[in-house]
Parts: structure tokens; C-alpha cells; sequence
């Protein structure tokens, strides 16, 4: 009876899954959207077998030839449809109804919450209007300061490596660099991470990310308990790592807790009523905004300020990592490209390699805007981002069915040769506005774009232009090393490492 009863269960799952696919399947067809043979319940999960982290910009290429610039994939019950067409990408991006995160971004949950990457609706909406105002220019121009303090004991390490003939993996140096960077700026917290090369928050990181990009591209995983069954002992080492992040989080905000709390009781605490005030009386921090917000009675809880601190730590360390990291091997590998770099230095800062940078210097650094641009281009720290469609919905002329999760591969659209004339090659040019193509504006997306694009834009931009600007004052960049190989580990790194050689450059 029990056999019976369980056979008719699963004929009965069978039955429903079927016209569930099918349902979304006919819509999608409306717009001639097609993908790979589905089978009953796992979808696709065969066509993904074989899929790694190392090969996954590869696998999405060949989907690309076989079923074109728009295809759906099933993933167990979860449809994705993938979309490569800068037309739809514009819809996509720009919609105000298509913010919700695709149902994918759950992984991420255990780990960062419901902040602001994984939040949506009123929730994300008041984070954002909140945390909007840490971002302003003004704000900005006082960070400059420790990124050029933290980018001068990245320099200083490095001369002790720079004899011009030792390949460096210059990634776990610039990780420690990039985490000063964001706790100090953001946390108002010195952690010392540079001078402390071992710190546990760092390897964790690398595990969390690790674990979590190979659960994005293995069905089987995707689902909660699915993992916990499957894979067991990975389910066990994210979280002992996730929990060893959240230990160090909270230890942030306790210390900033600490020290605001002090200042509100000995009255020295200067609170302001606009962005401009805080910028003429003190460096305000993310973690401030957060914590005053809580002070002063705004819903925002202990769990909710970790949440966005989680996040930022996240968004704001690891992203830029992956950018300078391979900014930096890029430049190395183009020797013309650095020599006109240091022209472009040498005529904004003269040959003082020590002179500290002005928000105006890094504005002044044009040159070095295109060649940044063009290593987010061919090397974009967020590979790919979904949003969910909770209604069916029609750009354009596609036809997308509610619940679908809409998949934006920003890998490949920025190696699109429909976008980009010769897309495999380093041409930092391209992005001069008086010598280079036009490009169109959503075929150039590394920050997303639209109502959910990233807050930290002009942050990242000013950290990757005085960070890169210090290191070339002070060094030659040497193509030394392996080539690198791109895995998609939630970012884009490199398995071979990032690496390059340095020489005392000579002014």
C-alpha cells in the first residue's frame, strides 16, 4: 500500500511538472525562445552535468551558439531565461517592476542576509534611501586619504618581492590592501589586515566563495536541503567559514558601537543634518549611518546592520580584489599601455612618486579611466546577475512567464563582437570618447545598470584609480608568471593566480 501510495505521489509530481514547464515553455515560445531538451522534474540538470567553475563562461558560450542570444534553461523546477541582447538588457535593467533578485540569490542568504544585494522591495528600498547619502562626492574626497595611506603600505610590502625577476600572485596582497580599504572607509574600524597577512577572514572568505559559486551551478544544490544532503561536508565547511565572517563582522560593529557610543555620552559626537555638514566635520562611516539610525529609533536591529555590513564587506572587498588584481596583470602584460599610464601620471602629479593624491588628481586621471574600463570589460568582478519576474511580462516583443528568473551573462555580453570590435583584445582606447567607437551604454554594465545598479560605483572607481596610480608611481609591471584562468567563484578570479613581476621604477 505504502509502494502504491508513493508511485502515485510521483506519477502525480510528474503530471504537474509537466504542465508547469509547459505553461512557460508555450509563452516563451511566443518570442521563438528555445533551449535545451527538458526532462521530467530535473529540467536541464543532464545538459549541466558538466559544468565546473572553471569552465562555466565556456558551457554559456556553447549554449549561446546552439540556442542564441536568448534561451531558457530548467533547473529542477526553476526556470532561468538567459539574455545576451543589449535591446532586452536595457528592459531588463532599467524596469522599475523587474528589481526583485533572482530566487538564486537564496544561497546567499545564510550569509548575507536580507542587506541590500538580496533584499527587495520596501525593504530595499528604505536601505537604499538610507545608505544612498554615504556616497556622496563629499564623503568620497575624505576617503582618498586612506586610500592613498593603505595603497603606501601595499607599495612598501612589495619592495621586499621587487626584484624584477620573481613572479608575484599579486591577488592576496591587493585582498589585504582592498579589506584595509573597505573596513577603514566604510566600518570607521582600522584592522591592520596588511600587516596581519594571516588574518582568518580572508581564507574564510575564499571558502564561502568558493562553495557558494559551485552551488550556483549545480542544480542539485541549489536547494537548501538538497545541498545539506548531497554535500554534506560542504554544507558544513560553509558555514563553519560563514560563521567565522560573521564573528569578525560583529567585532566590527561592536568596536565602532563602542567608540560612537562613547562619543554621544561625553558629548563630542557633532551630529549633522546634511551631507554637506558631515563632510566639513568629520569622515562619516556606512556603519555610522547604520548604527545612528538604530540610536535614534529608525527600524533598523542588530540583524539588520549586520546584514548590510555583511554585504558591504563583501561587495566592497572582494569585487575591487578581483578588479585591481587583474587591472594590474593586464597593464603588465601591454607595456605601451603603462607607458602612456605613467605619462598620463607624471603630467597630473609630476615625478614626486610619494605625493598624496586629491580627489581632483584622480578625476584628472582620464587615461587610467579607459584602461580600468576595459579590464572590467574583459574581466567584470560580477560575471552574471538575475532578477525574478513575479508577473508575466513582455519587453519588447519577449515574452517572459511570472516566476522566471532572468539571467544577464555580463562576461559574455562584454565580449559580444556584436558590441565590441576585436572583444578579446585589451584596447583601453575604445573608451576614449574622441578616438573610440560608441558603445552602447547597456552593452557596458560591470556596475549593472538601472534602479539596482551598485551604490559603490564611484567608490570602487576612486579606490581602483589610486591604488593602480601608487603602484605604478612606484614600480615597472613586468609580464612574469602563468596566464590567467578565469573561474567564476561568485567573482571572476583567476585558479593560476594573478601574476606579474615588479621593478623599482626609476623616475
Amino acid at each position: 500500500m505504502l509502494g502504491l501510495l508513493i508511485l502515485s505521489l510521483f506519477a502525480a509530481l510528474i503530471i504537474w511538472d509537466y504542465f508547469y514547464k509547459k505553461e512557460r515553455d508555450d509563452i516563451l515560445r511566443k518570442s521563438n525562445v528555445s533551449g535545451p531538451k527538458t526532462f521530467p522534474i530535473i529540467g536541464n540538470a543532464l545538459e549541466m552535468r558538466n559544468v565546473t567553475t572553471e569552465n562555466v563562461f565556456e558551457c554559456s558560450l556553447e549554449r549561446k551558439r546552439k540556442y542564441g542570444k536568448i534561451h531558457r534553461l530548467w533547473s529542477l523546477n526553476q526556470l532561468s531565461v538567459i539574455v545576451m541582447d543589449v535591446k532586452y538588457i536595457e528592459g531588463v535593467l532599467s524596469s522599475q517592476q523587474i528589481i526583485k533578485k533572482s530566487s538564486f540569490y537564496d544561497i546567499l542568504v545564510d550569509w548575507l542576509g536580507r542587506g541590500l544585494v538580496t533584499s527587495s522591495g520596501k525593504k530595499w528600498h528604505t536601505r537604499r534611501r538610507i545608505i544612498t547619502p554615504t556616497f556622496h562626492f563629499k564623503i568620497l574626497e575624505q576617503f582618498i586619504e586612506i586610500f592613498d595611506q593603505q595603497s603606501t603600505v601595499l607599495v612598501k610590502k612589495m619592495y621586499n618581492k621587487a626584484d624584477g625577476k620573481t613572479p608575484i600572485n599579486i591577488y592576496p596582497e591587493v585582498s589585504l590592501a582592498a579589506l584595509d580599504i573597505i573596513t577603514e572607509t566604510a566600518m570607521g574600524v582600522k584592522v591592520s589586515a596588511q600587516e596581519n597577512p594571516n588574518i582568518e577572514y580572508v581564507r574564510a572568505l575564499a571558502h564561502v566563495c568558493k562553495i557558494i559559486g559551485k552551488r550556483f551551478i549545480t542544480p542539485i544544490q541549489r536547494l537548501n536541503w538538497l545541498f545539506r544532503l548531497t554535500a554534506r561536508r560542504d554544507y558544513l565547511k560553509l558555514h563553519d567559514n560563514i560563521n567565522i565572517l560573521h564573528k569578525f563582522t560583529d567585532e566590527v560593529i561592536q568596536k565602532r558601537r563602542d567608540a560612537l557610543e562613547k562619543a554621544l555620552r561625553d558629548g563630542t559626537y557633532e551630529k549633522s543634518s546634511t551631507v554637506e555638514d558631515v563632510a566639513t566635520k568629520k569622515r562619516m562611516a556606512l556603519l555610522d549611518v547604520l548604527l545612528l539610525s538604530s540610536v535614534n529609533g529608525s527600524p533598523l536591529s542588530n540583524e539588520d546592520i549586520r546584514e548590510e555590513v555583511v554585504t558591504f564587506m563583501f561587495a566592497g572587498h572582494d569585487t575591487t580584489t578581483s578588479a585591481m588584481s587583474f587591472i594590474l596583470y593586464l597593464i603588465s602584460r601591454y607595456p605601451l599601455v603603462q607607458e602612456k599610464l605613467i605619462a598620463e601620471i607624471q603630467n597630473v602629479l609630476g615625478n614626486d612618486n610619494n605625493k598624496s593624491l586629491t580627489y581632483n588628481n584622480l578625476q584628472e586621471l582620464k587615461y587610467m579611466e579607459c584602461v580600468i574600463k576595459e579590464a572590467l570589460r574583459l574581466y567584470p568582478p560580477v560575471a552574471s546577475i538575475g532578477r525574478q519576474v513575479t508577473e508575466d511580462l513582455v519587453i519588447e516583443d519577449l515574452n517572459i512567464p511570472a516566476g522566471a528568473n532572468v539571467s544577464v551573462p555580463f562576461y559574455l555580453v562584454l565580449r559580444d563582437p556584436d558590441y565590441y570590435d576585436e572583444p578579446d583584445i585589451f584596447k583601453p582606447e575604445r573608451f576614449d570618447s574622441a578616438v573610440g567607437q560608441k558603445i552602447n551604454p547597456f552593452a557596458f554594465t560591470p556596475f549593472s545598470a538601472g534602479p539596482r545598479n551598485c551604490i559603490g560605483k564611484k567608490f570602487a572607481m576612486l579606490e581602483m584609480k589610486s591604488t593602480v596610480s601608487k603602484m605604478l608611481r612606484h614600480f615597472e609591471l613586468l609580464p612574469l608568471g602563468p596566464q590567467v584562468r578565469t573561474a567564476s567563484h561568485i567573482i571572476t578570479l583567476s585558479v593560476t593566480g594573478v601574476h606579474l613581476g615588479l621593478k623599482p621604477r626609476e623616475w
